[in-house]
């Protein structure tokens, strides 16, 4: 068993994923407190009380919907097949499967000291290698270990769009979240917050189009092309997927972005855009490339990996906060430089 197989199941290990779901709004919420106090600390002092209210305003409302969404679009997707379990709920379920394993096989010492552990703690990489090296080999051994941790699934045709739907609104959540908190903190310190709302709209249908939603698409549509071509190599998918993420999100999703926030964004808000370049406001940027990230993320989700989907909404939160405070390229809403 090599050392990706090894460390698939490390981190798929259903303690660790639920102790890490758990872990998520505290990370996030301090990762968001530091950025904002760091923040506040470099603007100059006259403007530190506003800057204070429209960061931590933005930030708040940000990491708020993003931590909400999940449970929202589990609700709205009625997404029942893998209900979230309790670390309790878990390690009963564990406990029972070891004592049934245990009590209808011989087990060597070493083997019979590992599933001991698996009843309650997190089983390290050796211990991962161990079992599944020498368990694999017979047919209760794998039934056991695929209870213990759960196999991926490949996601089917028909749950594709159903995926794709739950993922986008996953993302949609914190980019409305964040706009919202924008201009919250603009209608709280300056007279002139309306004239800042369409730059947070425009950069909010940027980082959704361009690094959200397009990428789902892209990704689910080269997945049920290869459902219909009948490839189930899990290899095979990550790469299609990556590619139809690629040319939706990464290649045209900033173009189509931009010509929305020009054509259809300024004329609803009574804004005359003067740039006669759809990319002269708004440039892709380094930051934007390792915004899909989240990609790879949503590759990993559709793939049937259950440690990744806890941390959406830390990386859906950057696009949130970036719509928040109207980002064109170099500054904010506010003209303050970046």
């Amino acid at each position: 068993m090599n050392i990706i197989k090894v460390t698939g199941k490390y981190l798929d290990q259903p303690i660790l994923v639920e102790k890490f779901r758990k872990s998520v709004p505290y990370v996030l919420s301090s990762a968001g407190a530091v950025y904002c106090l760091k923040e506040i600390k470099n603007t100059p002092p006259k403007r530190k009380g506003e800057k204070a209210i429209n960061t931590f305003s933005t930030m708040g409302f940000t990491i708020a919907s993003a931590l909400a969404a999940p449970k929202i679009a589990g609700k709205v997707f009625k997404n029942c097949e893998n209900p979230i379990r309790t670390i309790s709920q878990i390690k009963k379920n564990n406990t029972g499967l070891v004592i049934n394993y245990l009590k209808e096989n011989k087990t060597p010492k070493i083997l019979s000291d590992i599933l001991e552990k698996s009843k309650s703690k997190i089983l390290n990489l050796s211990e991962i290698k161990t079992l599944y090296t020498s368990l694999g080999k017979t047919k209760t051994g794998k039934e056991l270990l695929k209870n213990l941790i759960p196999e991926p699934g490949n996601i089917t045709s028909g749950e594709i769009f159903s995926k794709i739907g739950e993922l986008s609104l996953l993302g949609f959540i914190p980019v409305a979240g964040g706009i919202i908190g924008g201009i919250t903190g603009d209608r709280l310190t300056t007279p002139h917050w309306k004239e800042k709302i369409p730059d947070k709209i425009k950069e909010g249908s940027y980082q959704y189009l361009a690094n959200i939603f397009l990428c789902n698409i892209g990704a689910g549509a080269a997945l049920g092309l290869l459902e219909k071509l009948n490839i189930t190599s899990k290899c095979a998918r990550a790469i299609g997927m990556i590619g139809g993420i690629t040319a939706t999100g990464i290649i045209g999703g900033s173009t189509l972005a931009n010509l929305i926030g020009k054509k259809v964004i300024d004329p609803l808000l009574n804004k005359k855009s003067h740039n006669k370049n759809i990319y002269s406001e708004r440039k892709p940027e380094a930051i934007d490339i390792g915004l899909h990230t989240d990609d790879i993320a949503t590759v990993a989700v559709m793939s049937g990996l259950k440690w990744i989907e806890p941390a959406l909404p830390i990386m859906y939160s950057v696009s949130g906060y970036r719509a928040g405070i109207g980002y064109r390229n170099g500054r904010d809403s506010n003209n303050t430089p970046y």
